[in-house]
């Protein structure tokens, strides 16, 4: 797994899903890491420090001093390879993004000088809270990455976003990102993602739009950036932070999409086109809201084409530069997709079949089927979409070489 000797500090804040630190405790050790367990008095009621001392062979630590010894947060900072959080609460979250200082964990979290991971793990009313995503953006300005949340089950017994990230994917990007940040396969490689949903108004209140989060390109962004590459993600509406570490431009249409594309395509040896780009746009959106009149017939809205971005970048590409498309589709999956990497001059087709339970919009897992130029199908099996990512990464570096 590559994480044999890498030395990664788990810090845990007051959150129920403070429970599952146990078992990435566990995975973490079982892969030869030193783990390291700092908490804050909030989350030792909701797990057990010696439970975490027993799985990491190392004594958990709460306090900035015990008796008559002091615990060195300076040192603990500068010990690890990487530090994460998890859970994230939102107390802690507005704790790191103010720069407030009142326990062991903040002490440390102020003192790393290795990149920092979080998970947040929150209800949804206060995941989605103004200064929740205020705090977000502002942690990820100075290069924390953020782990995104899930949808399911709440603590408060609601169904939503605001999840904690299960442990198997707080693994999986903790193995990404010790392992890999050193071999640089793609250094010195220029690319281009997109990402996300566009929205295609209406009215100044409605829309045509779809279901995409942006997760899987996000991932895909960050796994490029992880092996090297200097990454430019153009992405559409999402809730999603901004990720760090590289150059992000939010959209919000197809068109202002494309010309976002346009103006670094040219610069970039690779373009990944993971957006749900919206096929079509209303003709002539009204100015204002369009009200409900009794006995009225609704509008009817005329449709136009939207730029193909991914036959644009297809058709002025030039020899060494490739890219790489996204296909979701619902019926003769594999036929369609290997006419779309055809027709729109890619190198690369991502195929994703929303028959594959599991796969799709929204969630946090992906089951696809890379097809290339060269004739090759490679069916991938179900795995999270960090997971997904690095294959895909892999994939693009192996038809490089």
């Amino acid at each position: 797994m590559g994480l044999t000797g890498k030395k990664i500090l788990i810090g845990i804040s007051g959150s129920i899903a403070a429970y599952k630190i146990i078992l990435l405790v566990r995975q973490l050790t079982q892969s030869d890491a030193l783990v390291k367990v700092v908490m804050t008095k909030a989350a030792v009621d909701f797990v057990s420090p010696l439970v975490l001392s027993t799985l990491s062979r190392q004594k958990v630590l709460s306090d900035l001093s015990e008796g008559d010894a002091w615990a060195n947060h300076v040192e603990l900072g500068r010990w690890a390879d990487l530090m994460v959080i998890a859970p994230l609460s939102c107390n802690t979250l507005a704790k790191m993004a103010t720069g407030l200082c009142d326990n062991l964990l903040m002490a440390v979290y102020l003192s790393a000088t290795c990149p920092v991971m979080v998970c947040p793990a929150m209800d949804e009313d206060m995941w989605h809270h103004p200064a929740t995503r205020d705090n977000l953006k502002r942690l990820s300005s100075w290069g924390v990455q953020i782990v995104p949340v899930g949808n399911g089950s709440l603590a408060s017994g609601l169904v939503g976003e605001g999840r904690m990230a299960e442990p198997e994917q707080i693994f999986d990007l903790i193995v990404s990102q010790v392992s890999l940040k050193s071999t640089g396969a793609l250094q010195g490689k220029k690319v281009l993602v997109t990402a996300g949903p566009t929205y295609e108004p209406i009215d100044p209140v409605r829309f045509i739009g779809n279901h995409s989060s942006g997760k899987m390109g996000i991932a895909l962004a960050n796994e490029l950036k992880t092996q090297g590459a200097e990454v430019h993600l153009i992405l559409g509406p999402s809730t999603a932070p901004d990720p760090a570490g590289m150059q992000v431009v939010r959209v919000r249409t197809a068109l202002e999409m494309f010309e976002a594309t346009k103006a670094i395509f040219d610069e970039c040896d690779i373009a990944v086109m993971t957006a749900a780009v919206a096929d079509f746009r209303p003709a002539k959106p009204l100015e204002s809201k369009y009200k409900k009149q009794a006995g009225k017939a609704p509008p009817i809205i005329e449709l136009i084409e939207n730029p193909d971005i991914l036959a644009y970048c297809g058709k002025h590409k030039r020899a060494d530069q490739i890219s790489v498309g996204f296909a979701l589709e619902t019926n003769d999956a594999i036929k369609n997709a290997q006419k779309k990497l055809i027709t729109k001059s890619a190198n690369i087709i991502v195929l994703n079949s929303l028959q594959d339970k599991g796969a799709g919009f929204g969630v946090d897992t992906n089951k696809v089927t890379l097809l290339t130029d060269r004739q090759q199908i490679m069916p991938l099996a179900l795995m999270s979409k960090p997971e997904v990512a690095k294959a895909i990464v892999n994939a693009i570096n192996e038809y490089l070489t």
